[in-house]
């Protein structure tokens, strides 16, 4: 059986955490052979967000380093998953489509599958602003990374482990969600680009369109120059990957995704534990990492 590792920041969200944590289709990713862990990073919150997510069953991460990214890397560091998928805590991600996903994964043989909320986006779910803000974004790493994610900042993906270990990821902000997929993509890790349905936030919004859209094209330009000052390593890859049986593919797996990649680690602290060091878990599938590999 494989570890799935669900990992959820989450910064005062007391309103939406409990229905969060329910909608994690526990039930059915254990028919399909998956073990599953839930791991909400408290980032600061002061409403009693941990208090009430350790109460639904979740493993609590505090992180009290302030940042989308910041949560994200403490979270992923003290996780203990094969596999390990993300989304937010206001309820915009359907984590319901997670069977259907790493079926779709399997069925590919895929390392990083990233969401695109922009197809079926309602003006319920995003405001004009920031829908605008997201097709600039998105555009812009497509032309300067030929990267193929028709939403660079979406927030749901889902990845191996050792996809995570081979990735040098810096953000600790909101530019984290675009440099873990530029990296996968950058270095060669077979990845796909999956539709979903981006519901409206629960609660008060805590993005600023204008300031974080800005502080986000900033960090892609200074992603771009970094990549252009240093060679590419070679992912190391394991002798062999193990052979998984696909499962049915549902209604939302079964549309045709867009190649691309992108991943990378830091550290927080499990609530009144010191984290600790993974090993690296298995892998689903390779990609352009392989053909360097054989090459060399």
């Amino acid at each position: 059986m494989f570890l799935l590792s669900v990992v959820v920041p989450a910064y005062n969200e007391r309103q939406n955490i409990e229905s969060t944590v329910r909608s994690i289709p526990r039930a059915e990713l254990e028919a399909a052979g998956f073990g599953v862990e839930v791991l909400v990073v408290d980032n600061g919150s002061t409403d009693g967000t941990g208090e009430l997510a350790r109460a639904m069953g979740a493993r609590v991460i505090v992180q009290p380093v302030r940042g989308y990214g910041n949560a994200y890397k403490a979270g992923i560091e003290n996780s203990t998953g094969d596999i390990i998928a993300t989304g937010d805590a206001d309820l915009t991600y359907p984590f319901g489509i997670l069977p259907e996903a790493l079926s779709f994964m399997r069925a590919k043989q895929l390392d990083f599958l990233s969401t695109n909320r922009l197809e079926s986006v309602t003006p319920e779910s995003m405001s004009s602003s920031h829908l605008l803000g997201n097709l600039v974004l998105s555009a812009m790493a497509r032309a300067m990374f030929r990267a193929p994610f028709r939403d660079s900042q979406s927030g749901m993906w889902i990845f191996n482990r050792s996809v995570w270990q081979s990735l040098r990821v810096r953000s600790g902000g909101m530019a984290f969600s675009q440099e873990i997929k530029l990296e996968a993509h950058r270095r060669g890790f077979r990845c796909a680009e999956l539709p979903i349905t981006y519901a409206p936030r629960g609660g008060e919004a805590k993005l600023r369109t204008l300031r974080d859209g800005m502080k986000v094209g900033s960090h892609l330009l200074l992603h771009r120059l970094r990549r252009s000052s240093r060679p590419v390593p070679q992912v190391p890859m394991p002798t062999a990957a193990p052979t998984l049986e696909p499962l049915p593919v549902g209604t939302a797996a079964g549309k045709n995704p867009v190649l691309t990649v992108h991943a990378k680690s830091a550290v927080g602290r499990l609530a009144g534990k010191s984290p600790v060091a993974r090993p690296a878990g298995k892998i689903l599938g390779t990609g352009v990492a392989r053909k360097r590999a054989s090459s060399n």
